[in-house]
């Protein structure tokens, strides 16, 4: 597998447009950018790829990447910054076929790929196949399961992609708290890499009006409000994985500017070779 992270910020995206805090004016001035959350997956023994995700910055992305245009998608929940990119298949392709879960999520009373179907229903290129969690499925030669993770109030699942030539895995968490299901744990577990929600360090979470939940035995919030891992709690959750590397996404410019671009956390373009 080679893997291209496209997008790797949050919903606003680093640099936020109109904001000039010391971590977008240094990621302005390092020419780096954090775009809305999407990966590229590629299979190069079929040369196919999938692409998780179809950021609003879809265009942006891949007119700077040298990536193919995916030949499958997956769409891990409805959030716009997951999901409104997909419009772009319009007038690029003649076929593309998308997979989602097909629980149905009692807040939208749909389940993703009915969501994703009546959304694009004008989309004659779209096709959507639901799937069931922890189902396997074959995608581009590689197999494929979403599991149930924990972003209240929608249903949202993470992604493991395993390639069974070479045995390698790919594990993301998708967008969620540290309150990750074990059966969840269970299948996303030992990846050689694992891309993990760290939307900001766990010191923030004094400023969210609900503060943070799931501390760890030092009292330290592993997630920030509800919804989404702090960059402790993913560290905490790559390590009860085994992940043999992580790279944090998903990330806010909130992370103040002397940490906002230090490892572990990711920035677009990076690739690896799985």
């Amino acid at each position: 597998m080679l893997v291209t992270l496209l997008g790797t910020g949050d919903t606003t995206g680093t640099p936020t447009v109109g904001c000039d805090c010391n971590t977008c004016e240094h990621a302005r001035q390092r020419g780096i950018e954090r775009t809305r959350f999407s990966v590229h997956i590629e299979n190069p023994r079929r040369n196919e790829s999938i692409l998780i995700d179809f950021s609003p910055d879809f265009r942006q992305q891949f007119l700077q990447r040298n990536v193919s245009f995916p030949d499958a998608g997956i769409i891990t929940h409805i959030h716009f910054d997951h999901l409104d990119g997909l419009g772009n298949a319009y007038r690029l392709c003649d076929d593309l076929p998308i997979h989602a879960a097909n629980e149905t999520d009692p807040q939208t009373t749909e389940t993703v790929a009915e969501t994703v179907a009546r959304k694009y229903s004008y989309l004659d290129q779209v096709t959507v196949n639901p799937h069931s969690p922890f189902e396997v499925f074959e995608i581009c030669g590689l197999e494929i399961q979403l599991v149930p993770v924990d972003h209240p109030p929608l249903y949202c699942y993470g992604v493991v992609i395993e390639d069974p030539v070479t045995n390698t895995k790919l594990s993301l968490s998708g967008d969620t708290s540290y309150g990750v299901p074990s059966e969840s744990q269970d299948a996303l577990s030992n990846p050689d890499l694992f891309l993990a929600d760290a939307i900001v360090p766990a010191s923030m979470c004094e400023h969210h009006p609900l503060g943070g939940k799931h501390h760890n035995k030092d009292g330290v919030p592993r997630t920030f409000g509800t919804k989404h891992m702090t960059r402790e709690g993913a560290c905490d959750l790559a390590e009860a994985l085994d992940a043999d590397k992580t790279r944090f996404v998903h990330t806010g410019h909130y992370y103040p500017a002397d940490e906002a671009f230090e490892d572990p956390l990711a920035i677009d373009g990076e690739e690896y070779r799985l």
